[in-house]
């Protein structure tokens, strides 16, 4: 191979569930509860880190002045004759616990790190928490510098190292950084003109730009994050150990009921007033401008001269855009660095846990995975950067194959070993390999109504942000008429994707605006096994597991800074990739594909009738519409995948 952190919003879900009054719109923020414990994992010994481990706690002045609050956790066994590398991790979600006596249950990325010895270090990140500044959702980096106090999160990230080389005892002179969704991000930031110490970074599950991340998918506004919002948008008067916001109060578990009732997006506003700045960028850049370009990470990852393992999950309901096109952009503008992948059977953080079995949704992918990962992955990635000045001995990707349930390596990602294969749309219902033959219907349509939205989850619950739909039974949207089936006879041989899936659509619409969302799903043979981690009514025959999906506002089809309606009745072009994939569709299996333009509420309602922004949009412009997919010889819709020639199983869960 050449020389090639806690999750964002499971956090904030957690933060803000000790919060349960209303915002209103014009009130200001109240000072609530102190946010509890994230879910960490307890070791044999539950006080490890009180009992190994010293705290000390600093305010660190940047090169701005503004001093950002720092927590240092060293070994008791620290000295001159035994030195440890440091490992940061930089967060909005607070370092607490705070107080010089008081210690969270676990340190570090897992207890492997944890109880092998690092000088563990934590930092509230610009105005957040007991940090100063001001708070900005992913500050722009600045390339160029044009005064000696400029600041991004990449000169916040050098300037932290650089204090603690100075001022922290018996380190050996060598730093990782590691950080899980947001945290992600800012480990990515910091891998940017990074510190000549910062010898090791792994970005795992990390933003890399808004605007396919968590609040939107290719220009659709996720929905489902709105309860987010509250975490984003307010800026706090002066440091603090307690939130300063506080969640909206939804009066009700029925999400679905909850946002349709909200109505259209401009009624947010009696939630989120003008003193939520996010919530007012949201609405005031609905399309693709610079405000968000700028916040992209990704043109900035050049130059970056260390080694990074960047990690991810196949159901990361959030941040799936991020770790695959963070890794990939590394790889095409670093070409002699250090680079690694590992993508496992996961939603959103679930490696950094010690959960016994993979289970996403109703779905159960093996046990100790996560473990696997922190074990044979992770822990050999630091200690051989960080303890041995070494390269580690890793797999350029290491991927989890969501059919076989097994982990494979590949020496590229996506691997050269592929095969092209479209799977053509057919009328009836029909999906496989041909083109569509002459004299067939040349369309399947159905009406798309805002006012009865496709729901993306069955579930009756208000989640903060989204999760187990990514591998939900899809048997719910498939027996609705505006949800349009295709599906293959049964495999009569195993098949494995891997790597990019295209979907290439020719539609059209009595309407002027449109959705259009495309589900890849894996349905099991009749007399699949039950798991016995599910409930007794839970069954697994023909059950329709979803495997990779994504949405496109048709509007932007073309450009996401300049969107534009769609002529009524015109047949129509659109690209829909729908992000990699490592799945092994098993012999007797079927291959389906959904096409919809309604998924409520983890995206909002499109009128179908083009608005300005959608942010604006009045309940007159929300219509009903007729959609049409083509399946002709002229104007045929297909899927592209990359069908796996060959594989290389690596150990699974330490097992063969």
């Amino acid at each position: 191979m050449k020389y090639t952190a806690y999750p964002l919003l499971l956090l904030l879900s957690l933060l803000l569930h000790a919060c349960s009054a209303s915002k209103l719109a014009k009130e200001s923020p109240k000072k609530i509860a102190p946010p509890p414990e994230a879910p960490q994992t307890v070791t044999a010994t539950p006080n490890y880190p009180e009992a190994n481990y010293n705290k000390q706690e600093y305010r660190i002045a940047m090169r701005d002045g503004i001093q950002l609050h720092t927590v240092v956790y060293a070994p008791k066994d620290a000295s001159a004759e035994k030195p440890y590398p440091i490992l940061l991790k930089r967060t909005p979600y607070s370092c607490h616990p705070y107080g010089p006596t008081a210690y969270p249950n676990r340190l570090g990325p897992s207890k492997y790190l944890m109880e092998e010895g690092y000088i563990i270090v934590y930092q509230d990140v610009r105005g957040r928490w007991m940090s100063e500044g001001l708070y900005d959702n992913m500050r722009p980096h600045l390339p160029e510098k044009k005064s000696p106090k400029d600041i991004d999160e990449s000169t916040d990230t050098y300037d932290t190292i650089d204090w603690l080389l100075k001022n922290v005892a018996y380190h050996n002179g060598r730093v990782g950084q590691w950080g899980i969704s947001y945290p992600g991000f800012y480990t990515t930031a910091g891998a940017i003109e990074a510190h000549p110490a910062l010898k090791a970074s792994s970005p795992q599950a990390p933003i890399a730009d808004f605007y396919f991340d968590d609040f939107h998918h290719r220009g659709a506004y996720l929905l489902s994050y709105f309860l987010a919002t509250t975490v984003f948008g307010y800026q706090k008067e002066e440091p603090t150990t307690a939130p300063w916001y506080q969640r909206v109060n939804t009066k009700t578990p029925d999400q679905y009921r909850f946002f349709l009732d909200m109505g259209p997006l401009k009624n947010g506003d009696q939630y989120y007033g003008e003193d939520n700045f996010f919530w007012q960028q949201l609405k005031s850049h609905p399309n693709y401008d610079e405000f968000w370009q700028r916040r992209n990470i990704l043109p900035h990852l050049r130059n970056i001269k260390h080694p990074m393992m960047v990690v991810g999950g196949w159901f990361d309901a959030e941040d799936l855009y991020g770790p695959l096109m963070t890794y990939k952009t590394i790889e095409k503008h670093n070409p002699g660095t250090y680079n690694t992948i590992v993508m496992g059977p996961w939603s959103h953080g679930d490696w950094a846990r010690d959960k016994p079995d993979a289970i996403v949704g109703r779905v159960d992918f093996g046990p100790g995975v996560s473990d696997f990962f922190q074990r044979e992955i992770e822990r050999p990635f630091f200690h051989s950067l960080l303890k041995e000045d070494r390269e580690p001995q890793l797999p350029e990707a290491y991927m989890y194959d969501t059919g076989r349930k097994r982990w494979e390596t590949f020496e590229q990602w996506p691997p050269k070993a592929v095969e092209p294969m479209q799977w053509y749309l057919h009328p009836k219902e029909g999906l496989d390999g041909r083109p569509p033959a002459e004299g067939d219907a040349p369309f399947t349509d159905f009406v798309s109504d805002p006012a009865k939205p496709v729901p993306y989850s069955e579930d009756i619950k208000t989640v903060f942000t989204p999760r187990k739909y990514m591998t939900d039974d899809q048997r719910f949207a498939g027996r609705r008429p505006d949800v349009l089936v295709f599906e293959t006879p049964p495999l009569e041989a195993d098949l494995t994707l891997a790597g990019e899936i295209m979907a290439h659509l020719k539609v059209a619409t009595n309407g002027t605006d449109a959705d259009w969302i495309v589900k890849l799903i894996d349905v099991y043979p009749g007399d699949h096994e039950d798991y016995d981690h599910n409930p007794k009514e839970i069954r697994m025959g023909h059950y329709e597991q979803m495997v990779r999906s994504e949405v496109i506002r048709g509007r932007f089809r073309n450009s996401f800074e300049n969107p534009e309606p769609f002529i009524p009745n015109q047949v129509t072009s659109i690209q829909l990739p729908l992000q990699d994939v490592l799945h092994t569709f098993k012999k007797g299996h079927r291959v389906m594909i959904q096409i919809q333009s309604t998924w409520f509420p983890l995206i909002d309602r499109n009128p179908q009738k083009y608005v300005d922004n959608i942010f604006e949009a009045n309940e007159e412009d929300f219509i009903k519409a007729t959609h049409k997919v083509y399946h002709s010889t002229e104007q045929a819709t297909y899927i592209e995948v990359d069908v796996l020639k060959t594989t290389n199983t690596a150990p699974m869960n330490g097992r063969q």
